[in-house]
């Protein structure tokens, strides 16, 4: 009978233990810690959150506000992603110190590198504040006045709750709106690079191989937080000292079986779980499909030029790689909900709801819910689909237009702020642009450019097309603007920024590809944003209300709230997966299976040749097992963007591996968790170790960690 109630409720409302589930760590105690202990868990709730003593939390800060990371060490060391730190390892490589191709490793503090804007923070405590952010909000009639007043409420709290020195009061919501949480928050500034791999190990398999299972990428770089000599946050000074932290996770020697117990801690982006089946299948057959199309174009644009020339190789490095990343996860997010029939389980979800209304007599308050979901997203489509192709090709994969698009800004300001506003924004504007065309290729954006307003102009809605795109010769206008627009270089853009308001905008507004950017715009923002928003915040208060539902209706039942960038708690257990007919997963790789998809010279899946001559000799040292290096290996554990870099913790709270990525099949979620394929994937922590120790040789870093065998523990 608890298996039928389980699988009944999952039927009604997709949470459950060990499959599913994203929890606020305050909040652990009771059902969810005695569901963890059921699943093999040796730590209380308390291990894991509490304010008054150390525990994991503070343990794992968020990195850079899109990652996670955590301590390992006494001395502040810090394990994060290869593809977290990607940006800072760019920063500091050259063609003549080629940290993405050769890695790099600090054998002493004093060669720890310095990184500008890089900052982790840590969460000191976490209190429920909903009564007082809806103080006064229920009296009120319109949804716009309703969030004006939530507004208004939590500058007042973030302003008036008592905090220490360095810390900060950051109010986030949750379940729609339906609840509040306050997060008091400790922020370091002075963040140094300890340690990466080589690209050929640590973004083994590229883009081939991301979303993918099986995996064998060793995905992990290393940083330390450097604090005042108090231990305090402080920006970068060479009188900085590493940081002591509260607590750093000891790391287990003993490796994973299946069916271990496994518990993600990270800082989740963002996830849809309780979106109605009409926008689900808005994405699947609208949204997904145009955004898919622009960034293919994009990126086999790019990758043909990254081929062909080690020079745009690094330039275009990271932003190949952004680009490309959720490229796939919507191609594998569309297929997952398809196989899944997320759409038709959603439909009978639905149903159960309308039934759950009409006995709890409710009909009032819920009973037009869903029509009224199906009306909003059939109006909002047109408006949704042109946000997407102006977002996708002006704002994020044609660097000129980007660039542009800030220009634009430029005298949108001026028009609405003065004067003043407008030079502060130029001078902020203009002492980031060298960084930005250090990166930028003309000849490879030209590409892009073509490849993209070709779509923009025959696919995207043809009703906010500017007259200067219909019917347009897109090859004739590529040429036109990338051969006199000032904008393609450094120095052109610096001229057209130079002398007063002006004189800025007048050679501004005689520059081709301004003068694009402003129609474009122009169309975008008076024609297509505002009806966008007005239906979206219509669409948000129907979300809210049909949260309230679920959390009224299922009084007895646990509903996890969407991930929404704050920490969270997502348990479960090591685990294979069967994604097709005759296809069996198995929950673990080894290094046999890097050099199985070796190809000499190729930037995805070349592998250095110390890491070969390793392989062939055996030379593991205590990190193999049984004559055989451990890679990676899949959970059940639900993740998302943003817990990139979380530590993946064993039953006792010891380190065990290093959160990077989920498998394809289960991309989808976000939106839908289907317990049958999704699988979150982890770097072994042992081929961690196994590089910095037999690989690079870097003992000071070993030396610094605290090594365990909880499972030998266990036999005495």
């Amino acid at each position: 009978m608890k298996f039928l109630k389980i699988f009944l409720f999952l039927f009604i409302i997709q949470t459950q233990a060990q499959q599913g589930g994203m929890w606020i760590p305050s909040l652990l105690q009771g059902m969810n810690e005695k569901e963890m202990k059921s699943l093999g868990m040796k730590m209380s709730a308390s291990d894991i959150y509490d304010v008054n003593k150390s525990s994991l939390k503070d343990a794992v800060p968020h990195f850079n506000g899109g990652c996670t990371s955590e301590v390992i060490s006494p001395k502040g060391l810090l394990l994060t992603n290869h593809h977290c730190g990607f940006d800072a390892i760019q920063t500091h490589s050259s063609v003549e110190h080629d940290y993405l191709t050769n890695g790099f490793w600090a054998y002493k503090m004093e060669d720890e590198l310095p990184n500008e804007d890089l900052e982790v923070t840590f969460i000191v405590k976490i209190e429920d504040v909903t009564a007082k952010v809806l103080d006064g909000v229920a009296a009120l009639g319109t949804e716009v006045e309703k969030q004006n007043k939530i507004q208004e409420n939590i500058s007042i709290l973030g302003t008036s709750i008592p905090k220490e020195s360095g810390q900060e009061n950051k109010i986030k919501t949750f379940y729609e709106g339906n609840q509040y949480m306050l997060f008091v928050t400790e922020t370091f500034k002075d963040v140094r690079l300890v340690g990466t791999p080589p690209s050929s190990i640590g973004k083994f398999g590229s883009d081939t191989d991301n979303w993918v299972w099986p995996r064998h990428t060793g995905d992990f770089s290393l940083f330390r937080i450097y604090a005042d000599r108090n231990n305090r946050p402080a920006t970068y000074s060479k009188d900085n000292v590493p940081y002591t932290p509260k607590h750093f996770l000891p790391i287990s020697l003993d490796g994973v079986q299946e069916d271990d117990f496994t518990l993600v801690f990270g800082y989740p982006g963002k996830t849809t779980e309780y979106l109605p089946a009409v926008a689900i299948e808005q994405i699947i057959n609208e949204l997904n499909p145009a955004k898919i199309e622009i960034r293919e174009k994009a990126l086999k644009v790019a990758d043909g030029f990254m081929r062909k020339d080690n020079a745009v190789k690094i330039q275009y490095a990271s932003k190949y790689a952004g680009i490309a990343n959720y490229w796939k996860k919507w191609i594998g997010e569309t297929q997952g909900l398809k196989k899944s029939d997320a759409v038709a389980i959603k439909r009978k979800q639905e149903i159960a709801f309308q039934e759950k209304v009409i006995k709890a007599g409710k009909q009032a308050e819920y009973g037009t819910l869903l029509a009224d979901f199906e009306k909003n997203y059939a109006e909002i489509s047109p408006y949704a689909s042109s946000r997407d192709y102006f977002i996708e090709t002006v704002l994020r994969n044609t660097e000129l237009l980007s660039v542009t698009y800030k220009m634009y800004q430029l005298e949108q300001i001026y028009n609405t702020k003065g004067e003043q506003a407008f030079t502060d924004r130029k001078n902020n504007l203009s002492n980031g642009l060298g960084e930005f065309y250090k990166d930028f290729n003309k000849n490879v954006d030209e590409k892009v450019f073509e490849q993209l307003l070709e779509l923009y102009a025959t696919k995207s809605p043809k009703q906010f097309l500017p007259t200067h795109l219909i019917n347009i010769n897109v090859q004739n206008l590529t040429a036109e603007i990338y051969g006199q627009s000032k904008l393609i270089d450094y120095n052109g853009a610096k001229e057209l920024l130079t002398g007063d308001s002006k004189t800025v905008l007048a050679n501004l507004n005689t520059d081709k590809a301004f003068q694009l950017v402003k129609e474009m715009a122009d169309k975008y923002l008076k024609e297509v944003a505002p009806k966008y928003e007005k239906i979206n915040l219509k669409i948000t208060d129907l979300q809210r209300t049909y949260m309230k539902a679920q959390l009224e209706l299922n009084k007895n039942s646990r509903i996890f709230p969407d991930a929404n960038g704050t920490l969270r708690v997502t348990y479960g257990k090591v685990k294979g997966y069967e994604p097709k007919d005759a296809i069996t997963y198995k929950p673990m790789t080894y290094l046999d299976g890097v050099l199985e998809k070796y190809i000499p010279g190729d930037y995805e899946f070349d592998v250095p040749s110390k890491l070969i001559d390793l392989y062939r000799t055996k030379e593991y040292g205590p990190y193999g097992k049984n004559g055989k290096m451990p890679v990676c290996f899949i959970g059940t554990n639900h993740t998302t963007g943003g817990n990139s870099g979380s530590p993946a913790i064993d039953a006792k709270g010891n380190l065990i591996g290093l959160n990077f990525d989920r498998v394809w099949e289960g991309t989808m979620s976000d939106i839908y968790y289907d317990p049958s394929i999704c699988r979150n994937v982890m770097v072994d922590i042992r081929y961690v170790l196994f590089i910095m120790d037999k690989y690079a040789g870097a003992k000071n870093l070993i030396n610094e960690l605290k090594l365990v065998h909880p499972k030998e523990t266990n036999k005495k």
